[in-house]
């Protein structure tokens, strides 16, 4: 063998070695396709639960109303909790506050289309 040619090097630990590190090859499948596989998420549509209802007869101004109060608090709770975090998790929270602050706005302006201020 020369110099430049490197031998091949081969993996000794064969998933299919034995019966049992079959199974353990098919046991850490399942779970990786478990928790990685974007399987079943959007397989089902999403249906609300009819446990906690809004009032139907509620009017438009007062469900937009409770909608943006409700969007300014979940975005100052996500802004306090992303402050005792770091790396990472804080840069997510501090996404899905901002996410939230651009519904507000949207719901913001369609209180204000639906009742203008003078």
């Amino acid at each position: 063998m020369s110099e430049t040619t490197k031998p091949l090097v081969t993996d000794p630990a064969s998933p299919y070695e034995s019966f049992d590190s079959r199974k353990l090859h098919a046991a850490a499948e399942r779970a990786l396709d478990h928790y990685l596989a974007p399987a079943q998420i959007m397989a089902t549509p999403y249906s609300p639960s009819s446990m906690f209802m809004v009032n139907p007869q509620t009017d438009t101004e007062s469900l937009l109303a409770n909608a943006c109060e409700s969007l300014a608090s979940a975005t100052v709770m996500l802004g306090d909790f992303a402050g005792v975090l770091e790396g990472p998790s804080r840069n997510t929270l501090l996404g899905i506050a901002q996410v939230l602050m651009l519904g507000e706005l949207a719901v913001n302006q369609a209180l204000e289309n639906v009742v203008p201020r003078d």
